[in-house]
């Protein structure tokens, strides 16, 4: 038997690996995802080696990663509750399609993964592996009955074995970095009740310990897609690598919340997104005066969908995909320069600009306005409340002298 698994260097896939081994007498390829993790790889591939894989992957998606699943979702918003900008999400769903494309390759009987069965990255990852390549056997090992129960016993076993791990039983968090954002879990952040440890912090500061000056940087959209900062022009990954770096420095992006999981679970969870939030932040302040309000209010509601989407692993999905052509769509007009202000943790617009701004000053303006006569509202207020007049009427709402 052969197996494709989607392998990290953590504690979880360390020990799979191993255990995938024992299990099925099976031949291991450790495919390693560079999604901009910042991490040896070299050491990950030396590991996995040791560890008894057969062969390793180390594949650079990084530019995949920016350009279609980040930026799209920049286009599109996507915000999930509110609150969380999708690092993990729209991460799985291209790290597991490379999987696949390896396995066709390797012509492997089955691909695996280390994300468990109360969450929701075994959604993402095998979602996609059944769209792609529904002929391959799926394992996962946290939903297997002969696996371990508890991180603790992955510890152990990862001892036994003299496998190194990067976390211990005292700090069993655990952090998935990507170019986009990093997540914390785990351990101490279970308890709701626990403030965050800003010394976990990877990928800028607490918003508390940010310079006392405030920074501006103006962020450049060329069709809802961001192609500069502070006038100079750059490639996607580039550029995001010094949106984080500008936004990490003043605590942008830190996100402390409680989400609810697909599987019905409410998760505590703590992020960095400091440069996708300032990209974004940038985004919407431009799609205020490039939008028309009809569109742009029919795209809010599809930008919850699409997040939802995203969120529950439904990358592949034909209504997703649907959804992107139409946000495509209405990114034609998103063209133009925002500056924002940062300061501690916040992320204020100062300005925007347009050529293709419909911001009309002789309209707003609350001084005479010559395009503008008021009168025209009286006939315009009548009708528009017509209907809610009529039932009010009819159901003895209008009160009566």
């Amino acid at each position: 038997m052969k197996i494709v698994l989607a392998y990290s260097g953590g504690l979880d896939t360390s020990v799979i690996l191993a255990w995938l081994k024992e299990k099925f007498n099976a031949e291991v390829i450790a495919y390693v995802a560079d999604l901009g993790q910042n991490e040896d790889l070299k050491a990950i591939r030396k590991k996995a080696l040791k560890t008894g894989a057969s062969k390793v992957y180390i594949e650079d998606l990084k530019d995949e990663f920016v350009e279609e699943a980040v930026f799209n979702a920049i286009k599109a918003n996507a915000t999930y509750e509110y609150k969380y900008l999708l690092g993990t999400s729209l991460a799985r769903p291209i790290i597991a399609k490379r999987q696949v494309e390896i396995a066709l390759k390797e012509k492997a009987d089955a691909v695996a993964h280390g994300a468990t069965g109360k969450g929701n990255d075994q959604v993402r990852f095998e979602l996609t592996y059944r769209v792609l390549a529904p002929h391959l056997k799926i394992i996962s090992p946290w939903k297997e009955d002969d696996f371990f129960k508890a991180r603790n016993e992955l510890i152990d076993y990862a001892k036994s074995k003299g496998i190194p791990v990067p976390v211990t039983k005292e700090k069993p968090f655990s952090m998935d970095p990507n170019l986009m954002h990093i997540s914390y879990e785990g351990g101490f952040l279970e308890n709701p009740t626990n403030e965050y440890d800003k010394s976990i912090f990877q990928m800028g500061v607490d918003p508390i310990d940010a310079p006392n000056k405030p920074e501006y940087v103006t962020i450049e959209f060329e069709k809802g897609i961001p192609i500069s900062i502070n006038k100079k022009k750059m490639k996607p990954v580039e550029l995001l690598k010094e949106a984080n770096k500008i936004a990490g420095k003043h605590g942008v992006g830190l996100v402390d919340l409680v989400e609810n999981r697909l599987v019905g679970i409410k998760s505590r969870g703590v992020y960095q997104t400091p440069g996708c939030t300032l990209l974004m932040e940038a985004h919407k302040a431009l799609e205020s005066i490039t939008l028309e309000r009809d569109t742009m209010h029919y795209k809010q509601t599809i930008e919850l969908k699409y997040a939802e989407m995203i969120y529950y692993g439904q990358y592949f999905h034909p209504l997703r995909i649907a959804l992107q052509s139409f946000i495509d769509e209405t990114q034609k007009v998103v063209s133009g320069e925002v500056k924002m202000k940062l300061y501690k943790g916040n992320c204020i617009v100062a300005s925007r600009k347009s050529n293709s701004s419909l911001y009309d000053l002789k309209l707003s303006t609350f001084e005479e306005g010559a395009d503008y006569d008021q009168k025209d509202a009286k006939g315009f207020i009548k009708l528009f409340g017509l209907p809610m007049e009529v039932y009010a009427r009819k159901h003895n709402w209008i009160k009566r002298k």
